[in-house]
């Protein structure tokens, strides 16, 4: 014990990580990277036990944790946001000591933590979460009254982090096996969370919504939706045979959420084609209507575009092709493929989440519109990309990179279907993808190495231009005397991306790296196929 507590002194004691940018504090590493206070257990099972008062905008409650001992030790590090309060652990009986220092608390263990053991221990907690403000990204709690005065509530954290509400182990490299959660509200409101409803238990004054999810899940993705929420229901006949299609909506709404919802089979119809089987069938799917714009929250997408197509009524591609689809019913539901079933380990690759995810927009116009459709519309979006610092962030800091996460993100794969030359072998790398890594935590090195075997090309370059770095790989090129003149410029070294072009009334592959090449051509101007993410320049 006495070990323990001198190593709880000095952690607490330590100055910032990265001495050279004081930008990044110790509470940055301890949120963003595997400390030993997290690597020595692996997550099995949380019940989180909750009692929400909307007229307080008070949580109070208790999470029970279930693990698997890795390596021994006896120091765990929970996570849990201010003004949110442990007020007490307690495993086998007895009640634990812990240490908090901001979002971090470490405990005491008194029990032997012996390798493979699997034991548990019960957070109870309280407080005043923090207030959205910009949900879902400056998130938190959405505290909100609907059109009839009743309470309309809803939670979002990715980035922030699931312990701005409840105390978990909160970095995205271990996700929970299973999970129970339950939500005890006043009785004339729902509570709507992930997996599926087990039963709810009735007292005079509130309601006990029980609710599992049989699948691993983020802890961003678990979420609490309160509400006077009215419910309808399809089924879905996908890869895995009935899929069960549940939604939750303001009552004042229902008409138009049954004729906008009908996106939804749409949606499984396409990304099922491209990705493969729906991720969480045991959990089934379901759209929640909240007071915010949505979010990917695990089996329970919520939902909050105003029942109209486009994004928020407008077209991000300015193709017209992006107001045939509801951008939220899209965006957010292909994220159960991409962040949900594959998670970034680290937030540094949250590109993997939304360029994969973005690029599943161009993909649905395609599955539903056509393949020039879908060309229009994913061109159209690089309009939207700054290149104002690279897509992958810090490691270990709990820090993202670009916003062009998205767009560029999906435009990177855009370029590599065309690399691939085979429409039916680039959906099956998609598809293996998604079966390779299902329901697991992967990092950028991953993807990449993945991405380089399944097309058999080496991607390293390839990755390293558009990834972490903001340069655009420039074609120059000279037509005279019937020879044509070429090299790129602003590309890191080993860039050698063929690319489509058009000289005169002929398409053909040219092969430009870094020093110039000549070969003879029948024309005097050239277009750069459009589908390529590169610029051109004639000199």
């Amino acid at each position: 014990m006495r070990n323990s507590l001198l190593f709880i002194l000095s952690l607490f004691g330590v100055i910032c990580y990265a001495q050279r940018d004081l930008s990044y504090t110790k509470a940055d590493f301890l949120r963003g990277s595997i400390t030993p206070e997290r690597e020595w257990w692996d997550l099995n099972y949380y019940h989180l036990d909750i009692e929400v008062e909307p007229d307080k905008k008070f949580i109070s409650g208790q999470n029970t944790i279930r693990y698997k001992v890795l390596k021994e030790n006896n120091v765990m590090q929970i996570d849990l946001q201010p003004p949110m309060k442990i007020d007490k652990v307690i495993s086998e009986g007895e009640e634990l000591t812990y240490k908090s220092s901001g979002n971090v608390h470490l405990i005491l263990l008194n029990k032997e933590q012996k390798k493979g053991d699997f034991n548990a221990l019960t957070i109870f907690y309280s407080g005043y979460p923090k207030e959205a403000v910009r949900a879902p990204w400056d998130g938190g709690f959405s505290w909100k009254k609907d059109s009839n005065g009743n309470h309309f509530i809803a939670t979002s954290c990715q980035g922030l982090g699931a312990s701005v509400w409840w105390p978990n182990k909160d970095h995205m490299y271990d996700e929970v096996d299973s999970m129970a959660i339950s939500v005890k509200v006043p009785k004339a409101l729902m509570n709507i969370s992930n997996g599926r409803l087990r039963k709810v238990e009735e007292d005079t004054t509130t309601k006990t919504y029980h609710w599992f999810v049989n699948n691993p899940i983020n802890n961003y993705g678990v979420n609490v939706n309160i509400g006077d929420y009215v419910h309808f229901d399809e089924k879905y006949m996908g890869e895995k045979g009935e899929l069960d299609l549940d939604y939750y909506v303001l009552p004042e709404n229902l008409e138009k959420a049954k004729e906008q919802f009908k996106q939804t089979p749409m949606m499984l119809e396409a990304f099922e084609h491209w990705f493969g089987p729906y991720p969480f069938y045991e959990d089934g799917f379901k759209l929640v209507e909240v007071p915010y714009l949505g979010m990917e929250h695990q089996s329970s997408v919520t939902y909050g575009n105003g029942y109209e197509n486009g994004y928020r009524g407008t077209d991000l591609s300015e193709s017209g092709w992006g107001l045939k689809f509801d951008f939220i019913i899209i965006h957010e539901a292909g994220h159960e493929w991409f962040a949900n079933s594959i998670t970034y380990k680290d937030i540094a690759d949250m590109w993997i989440h939304e360029g994969f995810t973005a690029y599943s927009e161009n993909l649905y116009v395609d599955y539903h519109f056509g393949k020039q459709a879908s060309a229009d519309y994913v061109i159209g979006t690089r309009k939207r990309i700054q290149n104002d610092k690279p897509i992958i962030g810090r490691y270990n800091l709990n820090k993202k990179g670009s916003s062009d996460m998205y767009y560029k993100g999906a435009n990177i794969l855009h370029t590599l279907r065309q690399l691939v030359e085979d429409d039916d072998k680039w959906r099956q790398v998609l598809r293996d993808m998604n079966k390779t890594f299902h329901h697991q935590t992967v990092t950028t090195l991953q993807v990449e190495s993945f991405l380089s075997k399944a097309t058999e090309k080496d991607l390293t370059a390839f990755f390293e231009q558009y990834l972490r770095t903001t340069k655009i790989p420039t074609l120059e090129y000279k037509i005279k005397d019937g020879k044509l003149k070429y090299r790129y410029t602003n590309i890191v070294e080993g860039f050698d991306m063929p690319v489509q072009i058009k000289i005169g009334d002929s398409e053909k592959w040219i092969f430009p790296s870094a020093k110039w090449k000549t070969e003879p051509v029948k024309g005097n101007s050239l277009q750069v196929d459009r589908d390529f993410y590169i610029e051109s320049k004639s000199l």
